[in-house]
């Protein structure tokens, strides 16, 4: 199951459990993890893209390792809302999971990346250390606003 719908993906894990949030961009994937209650989210790993093949064995390890119920994936939207080439291949990136029997839900990302960048330039951090950063806290900061949405649902 696919969706952007928070309500169906929040029925099919009646019981919570850990989620893993992926920022997924054309050179990396920055991978987050949350608590089994959703409480918090929290920067696990970056992948470094290569094979779809070997990425994905990548995030099967951590799933297995993690004990993962359910997968979020940040949907890059335009500022208006539509949808973009990135949010195609987000798209298609979460398709390529489908086989991995995971609930996976789509959340708007728009502002991701910025609000991390902006947190770590007022931390001082060096442009090589935000580089190093920026994509799994991004991933948090996706599955952060998921997991607030679905506990927002009750």
């Amino acid at each position: 199951m696919i969706t952007t719908d928070r309500v169906p993906f929040r029925e099919v894990l009646p019981g919570g459990g850990r989620l893993m949030g992926l920022d997924v961009g054309t050179k990396t994937i920055g991978v987050a993890l949350c608590d089994a209650g959703w409480s918090f989210a929290s920067p696990a790993e970056l992948i470094r893209r290569t094979k779809f093949q070997k990425d994905k064995l990548a995030l099967i390890a951590i799933i297995a390792a993690q004990q993962v119920k359910g997968i979020v994936i940040g949907l890059p939207l335009n500022l208006d809302g539509s949808e973009s080439p990135r949010s195609q291949s987000s798209r298609a990136f979460a398709r390529n999971l489908l086989d991995l029997d995971l609930p996976i839900f789509l959340q708007d990302e728009r502002w991701s990346t910025v609000a991390v960048t902006r947190t770590l330039i007022e931390q001082d951090a060096s442009r090589a250390k935000r580089a190093e950063l920026v994509d799994k806290m991004a991933a948090a900061y996706i599955l952060q606003g998921a997991i607030d949405a679905l506990v927002a649902l009750g």
